[in-house]
C-alpha cells in the first residue's frame, strides 16, 4: 500500500530531565495526522527542566532528533520545543471593545486581539504564549467564534504563559546549536493538555498533573481554558532516589526495581515475595543491598513502603497546589495524571485515596503511526507538541497590522487622550 502524501511536516522535541524525546509527523492531503518517526534517549545536561550543561544538552537533542529522522526517512529544519521547567506561571487577562450593536467582522476581532497586548503584564518575565481562550458578547461567555454575530461589546479572555527568560534562552540555544531552528518553546502543561484532555473536560473543569522525573506541573482547566499553574520541584526521580538511598544500591538498579517490581498499592502477598536487586545475568554484580538475604533479594513489601512514603510527600504538595489554584467544590472533581511518573503501577488508586478525588491516568493519544513504545503517559507531552503545532494556534503578539485604538472621550477623557498621544509619539 502506497504511503500517504504529506502536505505539512512537523518536528517536536520534548526536553525532560530523565529523557529527551523527538517526533516527526505530518498532515496528509486528506487532513489526517500521521507519525513518521519517534525516538528518545537519556537526558544529558538538564536538571529539573533547566539546562545545566549546554554541550551535553545539545548533543542529546541532536541524537534524539537524528534517531527520529532515521526512522521517518525525512529531515526537519525546525522543531517545536516542550519544556516543563523555567519557572512556568500562568495568568488570564480580559479586554473588551465597543461594537455598537453592529455585525462583528474579522477586523473587529483583530482589533480586539491587538488591544489585548496592552493588558499583558509580564513583570519582566518572558511571554511564551498569549492566546485568546474564548470570546464574550455583552458579557456572555462561551463564544468560540464571534464573527458574523451582533453585539454592543466584544470581549476576550486571553491566556498568558510566562517563564523565566534566561532558562528559555538556554533551551532555545541548546536546540539551535544542533543546527535546528526553533518554531516556538511550548510549556509542557499546554502540550500535555492537548494530548490528554477532552474538550468537555476542559469546559467542565479538570486538573492535569504532569508527573515528570524531577518536576511535577499541576494545571487547572475550566471554561475551555487553562486558569492556573503550579510547579512542584519533585517527581518520579525522587522516588528512584529514595529507593537507591533506602537499600544502598545504584540509581539504575533502583529505577529498574521501581518500574518492574514497584507499585503504589500494597498487597498482602508482598511480605512473602522476594525480589532480586540485580537483573538476570548480573547476580554477582554490584553491592549487596541493605535488608537483603543471601541471594541479594529484598521483600517486595519494603520496596512498596519506600515508594508509597515518597509518593505521599508528593501528593501532599499536589493537594496544596490544587487548593491554592482553587480546584475545590463541585468544579474541583476529576484529576488527570500523565507523564513518565504516571506509569507506576497502582498510581491512580493511590492518588485517588490521597487527593480524595476521581483520578485517571492519561497516555499519549492514538495517532496513526505512533509506536507502541511511545503510546504511554511518558510521551503524552511529545504527542501534544505535534497536535499543538498542527492546530496552528493564534498568538495575539503576531496579529497585525497595528490597529490604532479608538476611544470616546468625555470629561477627564481629554487629558487621557493627550497623555496617550505624548506616550505614543514621544
Amino acid at each position: 500500500m502506497a504511503q500517504p502524501r504529506i502536505a505539512r511536516l512537523f518536528g517536536a522535541v520534548n526536553i525532560g530531565s530523565f529523557r529527551i524525546s523527538a517526533m516527526i509527523a505530518g498532515i496528509t492531503e486528506t487532513n489526517e495526522m500521521v507519525v513518521l518517526g519517534s525516538a528518545h534517549r537519556a537526558a544529558q545536561g538538564v536538571k529539573r527542566g533547566y539546562v545545566t550543561d549546554m554541550t551535553a544538552a545539545t548533543y542529546a537533542v541532536r541524537d534524539a532528533l537524528e534517531r527520529a529522522e532515521k526512522i521517518a526517512g525525512v529531515t526537519v529544519n525546525s522543531v517545536w520545543i516542550g519544556t516543563s521547567g523555567a519557572g512556568l506561571t500562568s495568568q488570564t487577562a480580559q479586554v473588551e471593545i465597543e461594537i455598537g450593536g453592529r455585525r462583528i467582522e474579522q477586523d473587529d476581532i483583530d482589533h480586539l486581539l491587538v488591544a489585548g497586548r496592552d493588558v499583558i503584564q509580564p513583570d519582566g518575565r518572558m511571554v511564551l504564549h498569549a492566546q485568546p481562550a474564548h470570546y464574550t458578547l455583552d458579557g456572555a461567555h462561551g463564544v468560540a467564534n464571534p464573527k458574523g454575530l451582533h453585539a454592543e461589546r466584544l470581549g476576550v479572555d486571553i491566556h498568558v504563559m510566562l517563564a523565566d527568560g534566561a532558562p528559555i534562552r538556554n533551551i532555545t540555544e541548546a536546540v539551535q546549536n544542533a543546527h535546528i531552528d526553533v518554531e516556538a518553546v511550548v510549556a509542557s502543561p499546554i502540550a500535555a493538555g492537548h494530548a490528554c484532555l477532552s474538550t468537555e473536560e476542559r469546559d467542565l473543569g479538570v486538573a492535569l498533573v504532569e508527573m515528570g522525573a524531577e518536576v511535577t506541573n499541576v494545571s487547572v482547566h475550566a471554561g475551555g481554558m487553562l486558569l492556573g499553574l503550579a510547579s512542584i520541584p519533585m517527581g518520579s526521580g525522587d522516588v528512584t532516589d529514595a529507593i537507591a538511598s533506602a537499600f544502598g544500591i545504584r540509581r539504575f538498579q533502583a529505577e529498574r526495581l521501581k518500574c518492574v517490581n514497584g507499585s503504589a498499592i500494597a498487597s498482602p502477598a508482598d511480605h512473602r515475595e522476594m525480589i532480586a536487586i540485580n537483573a538476570p545475568g548480573e547476580e554477582n554484580a554490584g553491592p549487596v543491598a541493605r535488608h537483603a538475604d543471601e541471594a541479594n533479594r529484598i521483600p517486595r513489601a519494603e520496596l512498596v513502603a519506600v515508594i508509597t512514603q515518597q509518593l505521599g510527600r508528593l501528593m501532599e504538595e499536589v493537594n496544596k497546589a490544587l487548593k491554592v489554584l482553587g480546584f475545590t467544590g463541585t468544579k474541583g472533581q476529576l484529576v488527570v495524571f500523565t507523564g513518565g511518573g504516571a506509569e507506576l503501577t497502582g498510581l491512580a488508586d493511590f492518588a485517588q485515596s490521597a487527593l480524595g478525588k476521581p483520578v485517571r491516568v492519561a497516555k499519549a493519544p492514538e495517532i496513526r503511526g505512533l509506536a507502541d513504545a511511545h503510546a504511554k503517559p511518558g510521551f503524552a507531552a511529545l504527542a501534544g507538541l505535534i497536535l499543538y503545532a498542527a492546530a496552528d494556534p493564534i498568538d495575539i503578539r503576531a496579529i497585525g497590522p497595528n490597529y490604532q485604538q479608538t476611544h470616546t472621550y468625555a470629561g477627564m477623557g481629554l487629558a487621557v487622550r493627550v497623555w496617550r498621544a505624548i506616550r505614543e509619539y514621544f
